[in-house]
């Protein structure tokens, strides 16, 4: 792969993600579990060079996205009311952008929050709900009128992907693919890591059974080639001849039939996903009432760019 990139110079690259935010709470499993529930967001303003973090508000979890100028956006949902709903999905995105030293600058970027007003005037975000693409296009609209995104919005770049199974074809997944960081020093978890975004982000069952299949398929998914990979460590460390290398020989000879054990009993996993009933369209839901505006401003952190005090 590398001497094709380097025999086809104007071939498209991976896009790079910016990195992630620095503090203790990045190796802990929680915040690694909440990164998880908003990969939606961060992939693609990380594509975009943004820095993310995540941040509690009143009653929910935000993102916090750094700007080139020092400011900052708070993406958030409705927090006057705790909400049951899983972190990185609700009913609405609101979308402000702050600057430490400059409290007037203050401003709604988007607002898709449910009306509590019915008399209110409609703002024409409240259709697009918990949605995140129109969000994403007008966070871009905005930043490029300030010239405060490091990079394009419309990123061309091929981001890389797993390869297809030839022996079980399934279709590609619709749902857009993300990028791995070509300068990471574990470029291969960061492809899993992208297809787990573009799992995140699939809105089709089908579309999760393609990827499911990634993983599962019998004699190419990554399991499957997973378990040889162990196998393979094993008898190199067979090499070694001594006493060491063959227990963990046999430690990783292990490894690699628990994996193949698991493609065993998730060997159905693909079908069942796929013949899930996909959710009601949010159009067809009965409403409580009409739809109104809300006056709603979203949490504004103290002066001074907020950090994490856990």
């Amino acid at each position: 792969m590398a001497a094709d990139a380097a025999s086809t110079p104007d071939a498209p690259r991976p896009t790079p993600l910016a990195p992630l935010p620095r503090h203790r709470n990045v190796n802990t499993s929680r915040w690694q579990e909440l990164w998880r529930h908003h990969a939606h967001i961060t992939t693609p303003l990380r594509e975009r060079g943004l820095v993310c973090d995540i941040e509690f508000g009143l009653n929910a979890y935000y993102v916090y996205v750094s700007l080139p100028d020092d400011g900052y956006l708070i993406i958030s949902p409705p927090q006057e009311q705790p909400s049951d709903r899983p972190p990185g999905t609700p009913e609405g995105w609101i979308v402000t952008r702050n600057h430490p030293d400059d409290r007037a600058l203050f401003e709604i970027i988007y607002d898709s929050a449910p009306n509590d007003d019915p008399d209110a005037p409609l703002r024409p975000e409240t259709r697009h709900g918990g949605s995140t693409e129109p969000m994403i296009e007008a966070i871009d609209d905005r930043l490029n009128q300030l010239g405060l995104l490091p990079h394009s919005s419309t990123p061309t770049e091929t981001p890389p992907k797993l390869p297809a199974s030839t022996r079980h074809p399934t279709p590609e997944p619709a749902a857009p693919q993300h990028s791995a960081d070509p300068t990471s020093a574990h470029v291969y978890g960061d492809m899993i890591r992208a297809l787990t975004d573009q799992l995140n982000g699939t809105e089709s069952h089908a579309d999760a059974a393609a990827l499911l299949h990634q993983i599962l398929a019998p004699a190419d998914g990554l399991l499957a080639t997973l378990g040889d990979f162990f196998e393979a460590a094993a008898e190199k460390a067979k090499e070694a001849e001594e006493d060491d290398g063959f227990d963990l020989s046999y430690g990783l000879a292990d490894a690699a039939a628990e994996i193949r054990d698991l493609t065993d009993v998730l060997h159905s996993a693909e079908e069942r996903m796929r013949t899930l009933t996909p959710p009601e369209p949010a159009s067809q839901r009965p409403t409580a009432s009409p739809p109104g505006a809300r006056a709603f401003p979203p949490p504004v952190p103290p002066p001074g760019k907020p950090r994490h005090t856990r």
